[in-house]
């Protein structure tokens, strides 16, 4: 059967999983990948943009990579070096990839949008929403090309970051809020979903004894520098954003609810996502899909099938 791919902006922050999520984009034919675009995040932008730009390189894809935030519309981002080490891929060296696309990411958005036919075009966040809220709040006419917003981000109930907060919705609320309230169609894939998405020992050792090339045994090895995680008492650790890949490759791996949802902007609870799941308050719009349930074995097959299609 013939794939119609789907044109995809892809922003991230890599980080780890990130770059798991980007070796999944770039096996899918499912996807095409037109822009790469980056934030500060899990570390520094000073490193996450080298980090996408070895990612790219090593998959051997010819995707322009383009810097973006350092810092969120409101205060600073705050690294998670405990979880993606200080050079945010746990230690594991890729070889350093091509050289940045000039520009800034809130330009290359907004160009790749321009030359697009309205309602075609897939944004994709993995990491803090800056990016994606600049591009889209520097020109709202543009929002007509969006066919929908696929997130990493926010939880049902305690964060990762914070007890209110998960890590990319922390980073930036006020971006987040912007795309939550956008008039698109948004996706959201959050620490309920992503924990099911479990990564063991097991399924790392399965994932060593794939044939395949230097993506698949150095993303073997990016999960295993992943240190265990104390909410799974130290048994692995969720594989957060290749879930929002997956929904884009094999939605009929999960179940899905629409949902109203927002975000806290002030105190303690900043960062914290409020989901509706069953339509309590019935004056608030649902929009948003929420990403329910997950058939974890059947991600892990297919995150394994495609990771051995790449270099």
């Amino acid at each position: 059967m013939t794939v119609t791919p789907r044109l995809v902006l892809l922003d991230c922050d890599p980080g780890t999983d990130d770059a798991i999520a980007l070796w999944l984009a770039l096996a899918s034919p499912e996807i095409d990948l037109r822009l790469v675009t980056v934030a500060g995040g899990n570390v520094g932008l000073a490193q996450t943009l080298p980090n996408a730009l070895a990612v790219v390189g090593l998959a051997g894809a010819r995707v322009p990579v383009v810097a973006g935030a350092d810092r969120p519309l409101v205060g600073r981002f705050r690294s998670e070096t405990d979880v993606h080490g200080a050079d945010g891929l746990g230690g594991v060296v890729l070889p350093p990839g091509p050289p940045a696309t000039p520009g800034l990411a809130v330009d290359a958005i907004r160009d790749a949008l321009r030359g697009a036919a309205p309602g075609s075009v897939t944004l994709v966040g993995i990491g803090p929403a800056t990016n994606v809220a600049l591009a889209l709040s520097a020109e709202p006419a543009l929002l007509d090309r969006v066919a929908e917003i696929v997130l990493m981000t926010g939880a049902l109930g305690e964060g990762n970051w914070t007890q209110a907060a998960e890590f990319n919705a922390a980073m930036d609320p006020e971006a987040l809020a912007v795309l939550l309230s956008c008039g698109r169609p948004v996706v959201l894939a959050t620490l309920d979903l992503t924990a099911q998405a479990f990564v063991t020992p097991a399924r790392i050792a399965a994932l060593r004894a794939v044939p395949g090339g230097a993506c698949l045994r150095a993303a073997a090895e990016i999960l295993a520098a992943v240190p265990p995680s104390r909410r799974f008492g130290f048994k692995g650790v969720a594989l957060h954003d290749p879930c929002a890949i997956a929904w884009l490759v094999a939605p009929g791996l999960f179940a899905t609810r629409e949902v109203a949802a927002a975000v806290v902007l002030d105190g303690a609870d900043r960062g914290r996502t409020r989901i509706d799941r069953w339509g309590r308050d019935k004056a608030a719009a649902r929009n948003a899909l929420f990403l329910e349930s997950l058939d974890a074995d059947g991600f892990f097959a297919m995150l394994a099938e495609r990771l051995s299609r790449l270099p």
